[in-house]
């Protein structure tokens, strides 16, 4: 099972940005999908953005489209948000694990990741996000 250890969280005013850090410390399968969930208080989780491997799309929930950028680099895996809203206070969980699904859109095949949260196998312990206004 894969470690995972968030970073990056913390208060900040609406409008404002902050950048997530997930570090692998151990190997992480290169043909499973990684991301961010975030859960609000009082609510389940949910599908924040999530890498699938190789060159494929990633995902964005639809209220960060815009907003917030997925990346990934040498095992750690960024989430930068901006534009940050007080409805975006959670916690937010880096996951990995996840086999991708294969979706087909006219000749073209691709990968997409699950924005199920079921299908991760590897959780980090999570890191605050708090937006205020």
């Amino acid at each position: 099972q894969v470690q995972l250890v968030e970073s990056g969280g913390g208060s900040v005013q609406a409008g404002g940005s902050l950048r997530l850090s997930c570090v692998t410390s151990t190997y992480a399968p290169t043909n499973n999908c990684v991301g961010w969930f975030r859960q609000p208080p009082g609510k389940e989780r949910e599908a924040v953005a999530l890498i699938p491997p190789g060159d494929n799309p990633a995902y964005y929930a639809d209220s960060v489209k815009g907003r917030f950028t997925i990346s990934q680099d040498s095992g750690t895996v960024f989430l930068q948000m901006n534009t940050l809203k007080p409805e975006d206070t959670a916690m937010y969980y880096c996951a990995a694990g996840a086999t991708p699904l294969r979706r087909s859109f006219g000749r073209v095949s691709y990968l997409t990741p699950p924005a199920d949260p079921t299908e991760y196998t590897s959780w980090g312990q999570g890191t605050q996000v708090t937006v205020f206004s």
